[in-house]
Parts: C-alpha cells; structure tokens; sequence
C-alpha cells in the first residue's frame, strides 16, 4: 500500500467527525490506514503518539478506567471503533448439510431407479393385466427406497450438524485468552476480547498481540512479524525518536524485551482481523487417520462395485437366457420391471458395500473424544493429534507447574550470610541481616519482577506472573512492604528480561542519592543492576559478596565453595534454587552496556534463597501408568541437575539405570553419541530450548512419537518438532499455545495421561467400527450375490430396502455407538503400537473372516433347509415370505451380537467387560432391535416382511447370538502358526527396563571398585586430624570420575 499522507490525500478529520459532537479525534479507518501503512511521517503528521492518546482521550500512566472498560462509555468505544471480535461464518444449515449428503453417487442413481420403480409399479398398478381381487402395491417398493435413502440423508446431515456445532465450541474456547493491560492506574488480566481502542496494553517476551497499537515505552521490545509481513528478521519497536519501529501489529509474536503500546485497532480493523477475514470459509484438513480411512474405503468401493457389476451382468444374462427358454418371451412392460429390478439390486449392493461410514466413524470419535477431553481440561488446537497421542512412546514434560503444582514458596535461603531454614524462620532472618542488605535484596526482589498483584478465579488477591517472582514478591510481602510504592518511586532504565538462555533477569536503575550502599563500590555510582536468576550461572558471574556485616568482599574459592555446598543442599531437598545478585555501576559503564546481552559481570552475590514447589497429587501414579502404558517419560528443566534429579526420584521418572545430564553436556556431545544416549536418558537439567529439541530429534530418528510439553516462547521449535505438542493453559505463552497441538488448560501432568487414554480410544474406536463394517459388508455382498444367482426370480433373500435399513444399522448406527467408546484403564496396560502399523491387524481380519464365513453359512443353510427347520410349506407364498422375513431377522440380530463381539479388537474373551460405561452403545442397540421390531411386525409393505410368531422370534434371536460363541472361538485359535512380527505390532524400545537394570548393577559395581581403589590409594597419606576428610574427598573424586 503507498505512504498514507495525511496532509494531502485527506484531511485529518472528515466532515461528519468535524462535527462537534464526534465522540473521539479519529475514526477507526484512519488509524487503520495508519497501522495498514505503517507510515513513519503518517504518524508524526498526527502529532505522535501524545496527540493519539489525546485523540482517544487516555492517559497512558492511567489507561482506561475500569468503568470505561466496563460500562455505558465501553459501549460508546466499541459502538465507535468496533469490537475486537471477528465476525464468525455462519454455521451451515441443516438443509445445505442435507443437500451435501445427498451429494453421494450412488444414493442419486439409487433415487432415480427407485423413481423408475415407482412410475412401472404405479403404471403395472393400473394396467388392464393388473388383476381386479389384489391391492395396488406396485410403488411400495419405489417409495420405500426413496424413504430409506432420505432416512440415511437425514441421519447423515443431523450428525454432520451436530458435529461442526461441537467443533465451534471448541474454536471459541481455544480463541478465547487473557492479556495484560492497564485500567484505572493498576494491572489487570482480561479477555482477550474485552480490549477496547485506547487500553494502554503490556506486552512481554511469548506474547501474540491481540490488537493493533502504537509503541509508548518500552525495553528492548522485539516482534517476530514474519507470518504477516514475510519480514524474517525480527522487528525491533521503538518511538518516533529513536529508529525503532512504533506500529506494533496484532497477530505479531513478542521475541524479547518488554514494552506498552495503546490500543487503536480491534477486531476486523486490525491488520490481522482484515487478514483473518480474508482467508475464511477455509476448508477442513483431514487427520493422518481420516486420510487413511479414505483411501481403505476406495478401495473396498471399487470391490463392491466389481462385484455389483459382476452381479448385474450375471442377472441380466440369466434373464435372457431363462426367457427365451420358457414358452412365451415376456413382453416390454414384464422386461423392463424385471430389468429396473435388478438394476435396484445392484445399486443397493454398491450402497451397502461402498464402506462411507469410515470416515464418519473417525469424525464422530474424534468430535466425540475432543468434547469430552475438554472436560478433562485437555483442548485439543489439531484434531491428528488426538489419534497420535494414542501412539506416543515417549513424553518429555516440564517440571514446574506441569509436575509440581506450581505453588512457590520461599522456604529457605542464605541470604547476607544470615540464614533461614523455614518459612517461620524469615522474621528472625529480617532482624538479624544488615539493613543495608535487607534494602538491596527487597529493591532488586521488588523492581527486578514483572508480577503484580491480581486476583484469582474466586476474586481472592493473588500475584500474577512467573510463579517464581511470585514467591520472591510473597516473601518480601510478609515483611508489610508495598511493592507498588516502591515501584512507583523507582523506574528501571533498562531492562533484560529472563530468557531461557541466559536463565536470568537484569533490570538497571538509577539510584536515588549519588553514592553507594558500601564502600568496595565506585564512590560515584549512579546507577544498580540488579540480577536473579539461576544459582550457579549468577554465582559463576560474581566476583564478590556481601558479609554478614552488610560489608562488600571479595568472593574467594572458600566462599564460593561454601555458597555451592548451600545450593547443593538446597538441590538435595528438591528445591528451586535462585542467586540474588546486584552492581552499583557509574554513568559511563551505563552507557557501554550491550542492549542485547545483559551485564552479568563483576556481580555481588546478595544470597541464595530455596523455592519450594511440591509434586502435584498424582504424578507418582501418572507416571507409573505411563511406564505401564509403554511410554517413556523423561523431565527436561531449567532446574539445576541435584534439584531436577531430585524431583524426578520421588516423581518415580529417574528409576536404576537411568541417566541424568546437564543440557550442556548433552549439547556438547556428537550426534551418535547422543543417539546412543537418549535411549537412557531420564533426566536433563539446566536445559535450554535447543536441548529439548535435539532430544525429541533423536527420539524421533530412533522411530519414537513424542510428545513434548513446553510453556515458554522459545519452546515453540520443540512442541512443533514434536508429534504431539502440549502447552500449558495458565503459565504457557500465546506463542507456545499457538506451536502446541493440545493446551493443558490446568497445566496438569495428570491430564497428559488421560490425553493417552482418549488417543487410544479414539484409535480403537475407529478400529472396531471397521471390524463390525468389513463382516456385513463381506456378508451382505456375497449372501445377495449368492442368492440371487440361485433365484428363481432373481431376487435377492434381502430385498433393496432391507438392505438399506442394515446400511443404516451398520453406517450411521454402528459408528455412534462404537466411535464413542469412553476410555477405561486397561488402555494403558498395553504398549503403544509402532508408527507404520496396519489399520486391520491380524486378530482383526481372523474374526473379520471368521464371522463372514459364519454367517453366510448360516443364512444359506436357511434359506436352503429353513423350511424344514421351521416346518413351513416351500409352495406357500405367504410361507415363502415367513421364510424370507425369518433370513431377515436372522442377518440383523447376527450384526446386533457381532457389534458386541466387535467391542474388543484384541483377544481378551470378555466382551461385555465396562459395556455399561458406553450409554450411547446401549441405547443405539436399542434403537436397531425397536426398529427391527417394527419393520418387521407392523412395516411389512414397505420392507417385504409379514410378522413373525414368539417361536420364530425367539429361534431367530438366538440364531443371531451365536456370534458370541463363535466370535469366543475365533480369539482361541492359537496365533503360533503366524510368525511374531505378523501377530505383535508393539512398539519395541531400544533399551529394555531389564537393559537398564542390569546397566545400572554394571555402572554401581564400577563405582564401588573406583571407590575402593581410591581408599587404597590415600591410605596412610592423611595426617591424623584430616584422615576423614582426606577419605571422603577421595571417594568424592571417585564417584565424580
């Protein structure tokens, strides 16, 4: 779009905004062009960002007032400039839905042969031949075809509407976040669809902004505009003074730095909304399993097809030649009828065999299992990943929040050489610390954060923020102090906000009196930096510390030894270790300090404080269901390696054999080096988001499926390398929410599990469905292919709408009913099955075969000896049609006790096991024997049936239920014949939990003999008063070797 000049292509207010009565300076359009433009001159032209704000009538240390963001003058906002909602497609119609469904190929031809049907009957009805004693039913059949295919429209179009009403909901609440702001002079969290035009909004590193803006202030502040502008390079943001770019662009991701932006574009006006609105009406993408569906039922189409065909041939030819061998050829009228017959026959077989249920099977489990994961606080963002999780091999999770309940408290510390070892600890630790240290650690506590204090989801007071900072700013405020006061006098003039590479977060200020707080500092210092962060990267870069006097020294190797010996016994406790640290700097080294890196030199180390953060309830059970389940969790942290390692021991992740590293020394290694280690590894500590991605990289080369949980912006790479990314709902960034595939909305370890249950289900759901669908198609085909060959007449023992009610029952009815099998615990107490397994194994297509096999057998012995069975006249017509209904019945109840049968897909013999559980199985199988009954005993003009007495009823209904003992013999034959690779398709781990133990007794053998050598070796070299501790440091090196 060229430069927008205000000055000359229009004037800044158009004549209905001269008016006086125009609520704001600006129209929406204008400030739209203006971010559309991103017009450097367009906005100085404006007056700035000053004259903006005074346009939108908002202060920017004040913002909004809550009672604008909320009341009649938040009407007046969004009346004038919009709501920051998009405007949604509307939801298909129920009719458009129909029409779709009534799309398919074969149920058009079947509608036109069945109209065909009905105009011969209705002519043979009414003809001279038509005898004058017998009702007029000719277009029984033609009408009830065309009401068996609208019945399977309607059903097909209901379920479609119900679906996508389902996934809506689901859009919405993914849509929907909270963001940062300012109102009535204090932070708030809100919706993200609350924003109005002029809200002073917050942004911070693994933002995505909600709104188009214009840059206040800020540090360091930069937006990845990549996926609007094409632009790769990150866009550095500053005024209009300095060469930064002021036009912060919604949909754009916050990199690095903070900053504050007001608010002049929502909605469909913003550039992303205009964006967003330019690409909807999309279509639907289809998951792996879906595409798979897809091609398998192709290719059962084209066989039931071939064999329709087959069968249409077959008939026509034997028409022919069975009519010019009888006495008189049949006349026009009689050819076409019995032509338009079989024509309707062959449709129906295509119907029947053309397996369209596939897909709608994985649809319903899918939108089936999506709702409810929700529940289980599982938001599914890709629906593939639902069915991938079923398959996951390996799980790499965060510690803090997913592990632990993100609950910190500061428990312990060293701080000013003055300790404490419990929380009730603290105020003696206040009384006894050097003043002077007391006010540096709650200046740095307090300034150096980017909490604040909000409230929770009952309205109780809270802080906001890294969960961390929240127990600094939780412990500071046990001793009364106002961290908004203090902030209030005291403005940070840089800030270097926490990354996962540096592990720190570095805030400078400038100091209110010329002059340090001790004497080894510049006597004319203006400026503090002050730093938190990891305990041993901020250890490693101080270079002195402050006594127990207040007093500044230099940090020998004695004392740092001596702060180690605290974080390793702080580690050992499983507690989150944090260094507090700071420097007085002068105006001249300002000035020198990098804008990218942080200052981390020369440090003063102020202390080291123990954060508590305990397991969540559960984990240890979690995890044992993991490793029972065959998948491998492994916890990759920012913690330090004794903290991590001790977390995971009593999380149950760090088991005998198992290794625990450091990132760096992972980092470090080759790739095959790495490749052979990762089969071991269960812990990485001090990790950055680059090491996470090189693990899942190895796991994925070794054939594993990994799903990866990450909250931080730079998590983005690994949860989209990931086969199943999990971000986390409360403390994940937009950014790593819009990687992941499923948001944790509880950050919850517990419900990664229950995401396994659903992806198995989902998986087995779609697998048993197939089971039950290949065994009626297999029947149905050959049973009307047999049977009308050997006819008389050449009809069928099923006529064409019999055939559509057990499509109904085995598509649409059948799917419901086995798509939406809740998942129970004995998922998890099989391996994951390896990634290139076939949809039908081998257990599957036994009882297919079998079942098939089965059931024509039987349905051919009565049509063939059923008369004798039943004692029923082969002459009779209205015995003939008993016999026919009796087949009938038979064929459907097999389907009713096979689609039980089918509810297991392994060889467990207990089929009605949990059968309870699945409500929605229960009152399908209901539906079908009512339906039944009726067609039977009260439909029989249109279906071709007469109603049958108990005896028959009861005879047919057990017919049908020896699918269960046949089904009960099938899972019996032994499997041996096959070999193991056809049976098993388990996913097989590279290294066994027995290769790990028996690793571990080799790698404990090992040290015990290094241990034992290194006692030798110091034997009698000690002198008297040091021989302990010359032992103990030589078992150290020992055991460190």
């Amino acid at each position: 779009m060229p430069p927008h000049d205000t000055s000359e292509e229009q004037p800044l207010l158009n004549e209905e905004d001269r008016n006086s009565e125009a609520p704001f300076k600006f129209t929406s359009t204008q400030l739209a062009e203006l971010i559309e433009s991103r017009n450097r001159n367009a906005l100085k032209e404006l007056g700035g960002p000053e004259k903006v704000l005074e346009g939108l009538r908002v202060d920017p240390a004040i913002g909004l007032s809550s009672d604008e963001g909320l009341g009649s003058s938040k009407n007046q906002r969004q009346k004038y400039f919009g709501k920051n909602v998009l405007p949604t497609t509307p939801q298909r119609s129920l009719l458009s839905l129909i029409w779709e469904a009534y799309q398919d190929k074969t149920l058009i031809l079947l509608s036109i042969a069945a109209i065909v049907s009905l105009i011969v009957g209705v002519s043979e009805d009414y003809s001279s031949r038509h005898p004058d004693n017998e009702p007029r039913v000719g277009w029984v059949e033609g009408a009830a075809i065309l009401a068996a295919v609208a019945a399977v429209v309607f059903t097909n179009a209901i379920n479609d509407y119900q679906k996508e009403k389902r996934f809506r909901k689901l859009n919405a609440k993914k849509e929907d976040r909270t963001v940062k702001l300012i109102r009535s002079g204090k932070e708030h969290q809100i919706s993200v669809y609350e924003i109005n035009v002029g809200d002073i909004l917050l942004l911070e590193p693994g933002d995505i902004v909600a709104v188009d803006g214009i840059y206040l202030s800020g540090h360091n502040l930069r937006c990845d505009e990549s996926s609007l502008t094409g632009e790769s390079d990150a866009i550095k943001k500053g005024d209009l003074d300095s060469n930064g770019d002021p036009f912060i662009l919604s949909g754009a991701k916050v990199i690095e730095g903070v900053g504050k932006a007001v608010v002049v574009a929502v909605g469909p006006n913003s550039y992303y909304g205009k964006t967003m609105m330019a690409l909807s009406g999309g279509e639907n993408i289809e998951t792996p399993l879906q595409v798979k569906l897809d091609d398998l039922a192709e290719q059962i189409a084209k066989l039931g097809v071939s064999a329709a065909l087959a069968m249409l041939l077959t008939l026509f030819i034997k028409y022919f030649v069975t009519a010019a061998r009888s006495n008189e050829f049949p006349d026009g009228e009689a050819i076409l009828t019995s032509l338009v017959s079989i024509v309707i026959q062959a449709i129906t077989i295509v119907v029947v065999a053309v397996p369209e249920g596939l897909p709608m099977a994985v649809t319903l489990a899918l939108a089936y299992a999506t709702t409810q994961m929700l529940k289980d606080n599982n938001l599914v963002r890709v629906l593939s990943a639902c069915e991938t999780m079923g398959n996951a091999t390996a799980v790499c999770s965060d510690k803090t929040g997913t592990l632990t309940q993100n609950k910190m408290t500061v428990v312990e510390g060293v701080i000013g050489r003055k300790t404490f070892g419990d929380e009730n600890e603290i105020p003696r630790w206040k009384n006894e610390v050097a003043p002077s240290t007391y006010d540096i650690t709650v200046q740095g506590i307090v300034i150096n954060s980017s909490a604040f204090e909000g409230k929770d989801d009952n309205g109780n007071p809270c802080f906001v923020g890294s969960k961390t900072e929240c127990a600094l700013l939780g412990f500071v405020s046990s001793f009364g102090v106002d961290y908004r006061e203090l902030r209030s006098h005291i403005k940070p003039v840089k800030i270097y906000p926490f990354s996962s590479e540096r592990k720190t977060m570095t805030s400078v200020i400038k100091l209110a009196t010329s002059g340090s707080s001790h004497g080894k500092a510049p006597a004319n210092a203006e400026y503090r930096v002050h730093v938190k962060g990891a305990s041993e990267i901020v250890l490693g870069s101080c270079s002195h510390y402050v006594d127990s006097d207040g007093k500044v020294q230099k940090l020998d190797e004695n004392s740092k030894r001596d702060f180690e010996i605290v974080i390793t016994q702080f580690a050992g406790k499983a507690l989150r270790t944090i260094c507090l640290a700071y420097r007085d700097v002068t105006a001249n080294e300002l000035e020198h300090f990098n804008e990218e890196n942080a200052p981390l030199e020369k440090l003063v180390c102020l202390g080291i404080v123990g954060i508590q953060d305990p397991l969540r309830p559960g984990v240890v059970e979690s995890v044992n269901e993991f490793r029972k389940a065959g998948v491998m969790v492994r916890m990759i942290t920012g913690d330090n390696l004794l903290t991590a390692s001790a977390i995971a021991k009593n999380a149950g992740i760090l088991t005998k054999g198992g290794v625990a590293m450091t990132g760096t020394e992972f980092r470090n290694k080759t790739k095959e080096e790495q490749s052979e280690i990762v089969p071991w590894l269960q812990v990485l500590a001090r990790s950055s988001p680059t090491d996470k991605t090189i693990v899942v990289s190895r796991l994925q080369e070794a054939g594993e499926i990994v799903a990866v949980t990450g909250d931080g912006t730079n998590d983005g790479p690994a949860l989209k390398m990931s086969d199943v990314g999990f971000s986390m709902g409360i403390t994940g960034t937009e950014v790593a929410k819009e990687a992941s595939d499923i948001i944790l909305m509880d950050d919850n370890f517990n419900s990664i599990v229950k995401a396994l249950k659903w992806g198995r289900a989902v998986n087995d759901s779609v697998r048993k469905f197939l089971q039950f669908q290949l065994t009626v198609n297999i029947t149905a085909v050959i049973l009307s292919f047999i049977s009308a060959i050997l006819s008389e007449d050449n009809q069928s023992v099923l006529t064409a709408v019999q055939l559509l009610w057990v499509n109904l029952i085995m598509d649409t009815l059948a799917a419901l009913a086995l798509a939406t099998e809740p998942p129970t615990d004995d998922l998890l107490n099989r391996r994951p099955t390896v990634k290139n397994a076939s949809l039908i194994n081998y257990r599957m297509w036994k009882m297919i075969i079998g079942q098939a096999i089965f059931q024509i057998a039987i349905n051919l012995a009565l049509l063939h000896q059923g008369y004798k069975i039943f004692h029923l006249d082969e002459n009779d017509k209205h015995q003939r049609a008993v016999m026919r209904t009796i087949i009938f019945n038979a064929f459907v109840f097999l389907q009713v006790f096979n689609e039980i049968n089918c509810r297991r897909i392994d060889d467990s013999l207990n089929v009605f096991r949990n059968i309870f559980n699945n409500h929605i199985f229960i009152i399908i199988q209901f539906i079908v024997i009512a339906g039944q009954f009726a067609i039977v005993q009260f439909a029989g003009t249109a279906f071709g049936t007469v109603p049958l007495n108990h005896y028959q009823w009861l005879v047919t209904v057990i017919i049908g239920s020896l699918s269960l003992p046949v089904g009960l013999i099938i899972r019996l034959i032994p499997n041996s014949c096959l070999p193991e690779s056809a049976i098993n398709e388990d996913f097989k781990p590279k290294v066994s939990k027995e290769k790990r133990l028996w690793g571990a007794g080799i790698s404990d053998v090992r040290t015990q003999l290094k241990v034992f050598r290194a006692l030798r070796k110091y034997k009698g070299k000690s002198i008297p008063g040091s021989r302990k501790n010359s032992f103990a440091n030589a078992a150290h090196s020992a055991i460190g070797k």
